[in-house]
C-alpha cells in the first residue's frame, strides 16, 4: 500500500490538481498573518456544492482585500454587521460569518496569531492537534453564535474543516502553503468526511461505519504507519478523486 500511495502522492500532489479545492486561494496570500485567516474562512465554508464553496469564499475574501489582517484590525463589529448583512452559505448567515470574523479579529488581539492561539492549547506530551484545536474552537466561537462555521472535537465530531485548515496550515510542499510555525506534522488528523470515510474503508484503514473522530483517529493512525511523521500526507491526492470532474473513484482503484 505504501508503494502504491507513495506514487499517488508523486502524481497527483501538484498545484495544477488543486482547482476547485478552496485551498487555491491561500496562494494569494505571502503573508503567513494574512493567508491563516483566509484559510480559516475558506476551510470553514468548505461545505456542500463546489461551485457554491468557490463562490461564498471568494465573496467573504474579495470583500477583506488584499490584506484580511488589516481588514480585521480595521474593522468594527458594526462595520462587519453591515458588510456582510446579506451574506449567505447554506446554513451559515451573515451574523454567523460575522461571529466568526469579529471572533478572529479578538483572537488575534488577543494572543498576536492564530498560530499562537493554537499552540497556547497544545504541550510537547499531546499526541495529536486536538487539544490545540479544541482551544482555537473555543476562542473563536466565545461570546457569538458561530453555528456551523467551528467545529468542536469534544463533541465527537471529526472537525473535518478545522483538520483541514491545520493540513493547509501545518504542511508545507507542493500542495500545502504552510506558516504556521511549533506544530509537528505528525500530530496532524486525516480531515474526515464521507468522501475519504469511504477512501479509508476501501483501503482497509477502517471498517468503522461513522465518520467521526474516532474514525478519524483510527484513520490517521492507519497512515502513520505509512508515514509516522507525516500521517496525512496522502490526503490531498487520494481526496482529488471524485472531487474533480476528470477523476473518480474507479480510476483509484484501478491504480
Amino acid at each position: 500500500m505504501k508503494k502504491k500511495l507513495d506514487r499517488l502522492y508523486k502524481q497527483y500532489n501538484r498545484r495544477r490538481y488543486v482547482h476547485p479545492d478552496p485551498l487555491w486561494f491561500l496562494y494569494q496570500y505571502d503573508d503567513v498573518r494574512d493567508r491563516e485567516i483566509a484559510g480559516l474562512v475558506a476551510s470553514s465554508l468548505a461545505y456542500g456544492r463546489v461551485k457554491q464553496i468557490l463562490k461564498s469564499v471568494s465573496k467573504v475574501l474579495e470583500t477583506m482585500g488584499r490584506s484580511p489582517r488589516v481588514f480585521l484590525e480595521r474593522s468594527t463589529f458594526q462595520s462587519l454587521s453591515d458588510v456582510f448583512k446579506d451574506f449567505r452559505h447554506r446554513f451559515a448567515s451573515g451574523n454567523h460569518m460575522v461571529a466568526l470574523l469579529w471572533a478572529t479579529k479578538t483572537t488575534i488581539d488577543r494572543f498576536g496569531s492564530l498560530n499562537a492561539c493554537f499552540s497556547r492549547g497544545m504541550s510537547l506530551e499531546d499526541e495529536t492537534v486536538i487539544p490545540g484545536m479544541a482551544f482555537l474552537s473555543k476562542n473563536l466561537s466565545s461570546g457569538r453564535d458561530t453555528g456551523h462555521l467551528i467545529a468542536h472535537p469534544e463533541k465527537g465530531s471529526a472537525c473535518k474543516r478545522m483538520n483541514l485548515f491545520l493540513r493547509w496550515m501545518v504542511r508545507k510542499d507542493e500542495v500545502d502553503p504552510g506558516g504556521w510555525e511549533g506544530i509537528s506534522s505528525s500530530k496532524l488528523i486525516i480531515p474526515l468526511d464521507t468522501h475519504m470515510h469511504m477512501i479509508s474503508l476501501g483501503l482497509g484503514l477502517t471498517n468503522k461505519k461513522q465518520a467521526n473522530m474516532r474514525t478519524a483517529l483510527e484513520i490517521t493512525s492507519g497512515f502513520k504507519n505509512l508515514a509516522p511523521d507525516d500521517p496525512v500526507k496522502y490526503d490531498f491526492a487520494l481526496t482529488r478523486f471524485g472531487i474533480r470532474d476528470d477523476m473518480n473513484m474507479d480510476d483509484l482503484l484501478r491504480l
